[in-house]
């Protein structure tokens, strides 16, 4: 079987695995729909898991908590997710937890609440579910069991624009976005048109991302890489999420000799 392989599969540099510790994760949504699709993920990775139904529901848990990362729907009773999220960020004891906020279509004046309020990223509904876990993953430091991170140096054009892309090479990828070496990473949250190719395939991978976090020049947060970004996909197609996967799961069950 595949999973009995897995150990020679190469981590990325810095990757070692910590002791598992069960993190508390609050949700904070009075629609029902919403919640189960948060509850799939979270009870699968054996998540301590709380629940909010209004936003001053979640203050409160928040407070007596300290959950590790907290989702807050904009739009609750009561007390609005905005407003919830901006006592979590003024306070000294939670201003660290991380707060996504989640709103419907995308209003710019929804969006604006949700950045003046000075959460941590936003989502919108309806929920992409890849990018829900992705983002999920990101916020809590979580390694995806299932689709490794491998090494892989591949050379990759990315940039705001699609015709103004810049080449630089990946260190490592996994089917929810790579770390690519640059004396110049962009800042956290900067849109990316990616275009890239894997080994024995044709076709180009094209896909939006954003820059999820940066290891600096002068402060490298994590030493064993460096210089450059890590970048998060957004809206990968499924055939070239396939393609990923087969690729890593070559990578995974390569000899090591």
């Amino acid at each position: 079987m595949l999973k009995e392989n897995r150990p020679a599969c190469q981590p990325f540099a810095g990757a070692e695995r910590q002791p598992v510790t069960r993190k508390k994760i609050l949700l904070a949504d009075d629609v029902e729909l919403f919640l189960e699709l948060e509850k799939t993920f979270f009870r699968r990775e054996n998540f301590e898991l709380l629940i909010a139904r209004t936003g001053q529901q979640a203050w409160d848990l928040t407070l007596a908590e300290t959950p590790d990362l907290v989702f807050m729907d904009l739009f609750m009773p009561g007390m609005d997710g905005d407003a919830a999220c901006r006592l979590i960020k003024q306070q000294p004891q939670t201003a660290s937890i991380p707060v996504v906020m989640v709103t419907q279509g995308g209003r710019d004046d929804d969006l604006e609440r949700c950045r003046l309020a000075g959460c941590d990223d936003i989502l919108l509904k309806p929920i992409n579910r890849h990018l829900f876990v992705a983002t999920a993953r990101r916020l809590l430091q979580v390694v995806d069991r299932a689709e490794p991170r491998v090494l892989a140096r591949l050379q990759v054009r990315q940039g705001e624009a699609p015709n103004q892309l810049l080449r630089d090479y990946s260190l490592n990828l996994s089917t929810g976005g790579l770390f690519l070496a640059t004396m110049v990473p962009l800042p956290v949250g900067t849109p990316l048109a990616l275009e890239f190719l894997l080994p024995a395939t044709s076709q180009p991978i094209h896909c939006q991302a954003k820059v999820a976090w940066i290891n600096l020049p002068e402060r490298l947060v994590n030493p064993l890489l460096p210089a450059g970004m890590g970048v998060q996909f957004l809206d990968l197609p499924a055939t070239n999420l396939a393609a990923l996967r087969e690729f890593i799961k070559h990578q995974c069950i390569a000899p090591t000799w």
